[in-house]
């Protein structure tokens, strides 16, 4: 039997020697690497530590030639990068919210805790309406808040919760549909899923906030950030449907061919036995598709929405006392970072699920 390699935590000498000095090439570009490493963590760390401004109530410390970060520039406006415009009276509501959505959320995520067809309806039916009470507010006594005072972290927290939550099952049944014997509905889904996927997002955010008013009456108004979230979650749902496409098609002609022997219906069939199976499959391009959604918030900018890069963007140009040549840096710098962490969050916890639900490779 072949025997398995040895990995850096069991031999850390010999899987160095072998991964990375076995030939004089090998040798040569592990050196080359590791002076490169070196000159971008030293170049890192001189403009976030040694040369860095640490305190100060304005931008005058960082106008000077050759200083680092301008991290005042980031602890004065952390309030704003977090929750926009949104009162500072009733900033707890937005911290509320986070907080039950973790509460929930955590505990779904561990795979030893039971509870978890009840957590999921938590999240997916309760925690919506709660959400929306407290974050607009305007009934059971809380001050209205509108959305176009929502903005920052909060902003993009929003668009990309509901886009993910909205266009997992709508990306489901649009695969379903594509694979459908009815031609209306397998016509009508091809047709849905090729024409979002034939133009930008940037054209999608457009019509739903451009030009959609024009087809309404006078008299009736859709909230901004309404549309915008209507937007993604389509556009969203057109990737994922042929993601998951792709999984029902991995999956072997024997399943369905089984479950149609045990009188299962359709329903049963794909709930029970070909959905887990293509689902499972298809985690890495789901995450995926979600990871490039949490990044496509952004975008949102361009209709009026100050997300968290547009909330800095704006810091960054509109207020003078903070101008400094450092200040851009510093602010792009932890926007950058804050979807790292969510993105670098989402990637890990992908590939924990795929090494657990990984059963047909374990001995």
């Amino acid at each position: 039997m072949r025997a398995k390699p040895k990995t850096f935590a069991a031999d850390p000498l010999r899987w160095t020697r072998d991964n990375l000095f076995s030939t004089w090439s090998n040798t040569a570009l592990t050196l080359l690497g590791a002076a490169l490493a070196a000159w971008i963590l030293t170049a890192f760390l001189d403009w976030a530590i040694f040369s860095a401004v640490f305190t100060g109530s304005d931008g005058t410390a960082c106008k000077v030639d050759g200083t680092g970060a301008c991290w005042p520039f980031i602890w004065h406006k952390m309030g704003l990068f977090m929750y926009g415009r949104y009162p500072d009276a009733e900033r707890w509501r937005v911290n509320l919210t986070y907080g039950l959505a973790l509460a929930a959320l955590v505990p779904l995520m561990i795979p030893r805790i039971p509870g978890k067809l009840w957590l999921s309806l938590y999240l997916l039916i309760a925690f919506p309406v709660i959400a929306y009470v407290l974050l607009r507010g305007g009934m059971l006594g809380l001050v209205g808040v509108p959305t176009e005072l929502w903005g920052g972290l909060l902003v993009t927290l929003v668009v990309a919760c509901v886009g993910i939550a909205a266009s997992f099952p709508l990306g489901i049944l649009l695969a379903l549909g594509r694979r459908s014997e009815l031609p209306v509905i397998r016509y009508a889904s091809i047709g849905f899923i090729e024409i979002v996927r034939g133009v930008p997002l940037i054209t999608v955010l457009f019509m739903a906030s451009v030009m959609l008013p024009l087809f309404l009456p006078s008299d009736i108004t859709i909230d901004k950030l309404l549309r915008a979230l209507v937007g993604v979650a389509l556009f969203s749902a057109a990737y994922l449907a042929e993601t998951i496409r792709g999984g029902l098609q991995s999956i072997p002609r024997g399943q369905y061919e089984a479950a149609d022997a045990l009188g299962l219906s359709y329903a049963q069939k794909m709930g029970f036995i070909i959905l887990p199976q293509a689902l499972k499959l298809t985690i890495p391009g789901i995450v995926n598709s979600f990871i490039a959604l949490f990044k496509d918030t952004s975008l949102v900018l361009i209709i009026g929405l100050f997300d968290l890069l547009g909330i800095v963007q704006q810091s960054v140009q509109s207020d003078p006392k903070w101008y400094a040549h450092s200040t851009a840096t510093t602010g792009y710098f932890f926007a950058g970072l804050v979807f790292w962490l969510f993105c670098f969050g989402m990637s890990r916890y992908s590939a924990f699920l795929e090494q657990r639900l990984d059963t047909g490779n374990r001995n």
